[in-house]
């Protein structure tokens, strides 16, 4: 009795978490878990807004910081906030003025600055934008029991409290690797 063999499929490629070992510092590896989680959450989330709202991931940022801000903010100032360069601050707001959803103004005094505010267009399509991924948001970590979900938020806000630390930051500024 002869048999043929199918052809087996190559393993699916192993994510960056799943490719260190236990040879890896730990440290490594929970920066690794943490990339995964945020990546995973990030991706459904901008699958969402594009689906339901037309909308880019980084436009719906440039939209909630302003929320923040009723008076607005400088040009500048967004660019910080988000963590992006001017240039691309500029595009967003040129598409997000261009459907009406911003308005940008000179800020008097200073020619070159400009202030960006939410029409109430924008505001009611934030708002609305809003509120479904909130809900988008608890139903992803809707799994995860409430104390664990706390006990994770009181953990990370001690490893952002210590990343921040002056202590850290010479650590890390003169290479001690501790």
């Amino acid at each position: 009795m002869t048999t043929t063999s199918q052809p087996v499929p190559p393993p699916p490629a192993p994510d960056a978490e799943t490719r260190v070992s236990g040879d890896h510092h730990e440290s490594l590896r929970l920066w690794l878990r943490l990339m995964t989680c945020t990546l995973m959450i990030e991706r459904d989330v901008r699958a969402r807004l594009r689906e339901r709202f037309a909308i880019t991931l980084p436009r719906f940022d440039l939209l909630a910081q302003l929320e923040r801000y009723p008076q607005g903010l400088r040009m500048g100032e967004l660019s910080r906030r988000l963590m992006v360069t001017g240039g691309n601050v500029t595009g967003l707001t040129n598409e997000l003025v261009a459907e009406g959803l911003v308005l940008r103004r000179p800020l008097a005094g200073d020619r070159r600055a400009h202030a960006v505010r939410l029409t109430a267009k924008g505001r009611r399509a934030f708002d609305a934008m809003a509120a479904e991924h909130e809900r988008w948001i608890v139903r992803m970590f809707s799994g995860v029991p409430a104390a664990d979900r706390a006990r994770l938020y009181a953990l990370l806000g001690s490893v952002k409290s210590q990343l921040r630390s002056p202590e850290n930051v010479e650590r890390i500024t003169h290479g001690d690797h501790r």
